[in-house]
């Protein structure tokens, strides 16, 4: 599958690049800087073993059949505006939570009650937009020796987008659950504030989560 990494050079879209290379998917690395994109890209195709490309977020996002956005959720709607047009016809997977530094371990409900929502609202139905991955370390991401384990509730108005991404959770070795519609969104960001509060609580580092009683 063809997937566009936006914020590929921040520390999760890296991961996530990496892994899904490593299983087979074609990856571009997106920026607003295509040199910058470029360069992170090379980085990672050494890194992986894989090619990955490097290019800027339009080129990027308009060759995709999956863009996910990793970006901090203060550029989050800029960017959405930006590219809205070349994101019609795309499964968007929104992994952005709405952190209001410096206060991250708090919950914090925007305007539209979820990144994601407000993701759906920008683009319009054309755009079929997915929440997922907002649990999964960094860290753990970006070391391929380290197994990934936990669940992955994956979220969507639009069921075929949802069972796609949950494909793309399954090629990182983690389990996708189908946890229903786009509104619900607004449980799994929230989720993010609470895991960062465990992780410095008890002196952890990636908390995750997982379902029990889930066949």
């Amino acid at each position: 599958m063809r997937i566009a990494v936006l914020g590929g050079t921040g520390k999760e879209g890296r991961g996530l690049a990496l892994r899904w290379a490593k299983a087979g998917h074609s990856v571009v690395i997106g920026s607003r800087d295509a040199e910058r994109a470029r360069s992170k890209a090379k980085e990672l195709s050494d890194l992986s073993g894989k090619d990955i490309a490097g290019a800027d977020n339009v080129s990027a996002a308009s060759g995709a059949e999956v863009v996910l956005l990793s970006v901090p959720y203060s550029g989050h709607a800029a960017l959405l505006t930006e590219l809205r047009a070349a994101l019609q016809g795309r499964i968007v997977v929104d992994i952005t939570v709405p952190l209001q530094p410096p206060r991250v371990r708090e919950v914090h409900l925007p305007a539209g009650q979820a990144a994601a929502l407000e993701a759906q609202a920008i683009l319009g139905a054309g755009a079929r937009v997915v929440a997922a991955l907002h649990h999964v370390s960094a860290v753990h991401l970006g070391d391929l020796d380290h197994a990934l384990e936990g669940d992955v509730p994956v979220c969507s108005d639009d069921e075929a987008a949802r069972t796609v991404v949950m494909g793309l959770v399954g090629d990182l070795g983690m389990r996708a659950i189908d946890a229903g519609p786009l509104r619900n969104a607004i449980a799994l960001e929230s989720l993010t504030p609470v895991l960062l509060h465990i992780n410095k609580k008890y002196k952890v580092e990636g908390a995750g989560i997982r379902f029990v009683g889930v066949g």
